[in-house]
């Protein structure tokens, strides 16, 4: 990653917090030049530190700033919710040629039996454990954790996409008791 690209997206965040949610991940040197470049496109200057300044000095410019960042957020969430609908109907179509989706199943049950052992492990040798073992232990726990939770999220609904699949599906397993 190239940190210049990092560290003004890290400082045009003064202006628009959220973005520091955005420079994370495999993305990050492309979400901070799309920042970097509506920064600038905004306020009509090249020069990053004059850009700061003119975000901090013209409120039509800081207001007009903080307007791209929120475009900026609902395309990001679009897209993730886009990418998370063709998931769902990936698993719809499984669902309507009478298949299972081995590759979810497995997921699932591998994600559930780590955070099990780990937390077994835990129960019965954390009494003979160095402190970082144990806390190395709990954090993967943890990780096992959130990789559950995304799968209910995904099979049982976050977001408004999600209502569209529990509909597509009540309305297929009506017709698959027919």
């Amino acid at each position: 990653m190239a940190f210049p690209l990092f560290a003004t997206a890290m400082g045009l965040a003064e202006f628009a917090p959220s973005i520091v949610r955005w420079l994370s991940g495999d993305d990050v040197e492309q979400v901070a030049a799309d920042v970097i470049t509506r920064a600038k496109r905004v306020t009509g200057l090249d020069d990053v530190s004059s850009v700061m300044n003119a975000l901090r000095s013209d409120p039509t410019a800081l207001i007009a700033f903080q307007k791209d960042m929120l475009a900026l957020e609902t395309e990001r969430e679009l897209g993730y919710l886009k990418d998370r609908q063709s998931a769902r109907e990936r698993d719809v179509s499984f669902i309507e040629l009478g298949r299972r989706n081995y590759r979810a199943d497995v997921m699932v049950i591998a994600a559930a039996m780590g955070m099990i052992m780990c937390l077994v492990s835990l129960a019965y040798f954390s009494d003979h454990l160095p402190g970082e073992a144990v806390g190395i232990i709990s954090t993967i726990a943890g990780i096992f954790g959130a990789c559950l939770k995304d799968a209910y999220a995904f099979e049982f609904g976050s977001s408004r996409g999600s209502k569209e699949k529990d509909s597509t599906v009540a309305a297929m397993w009506s017709q698959f008791r027919q």
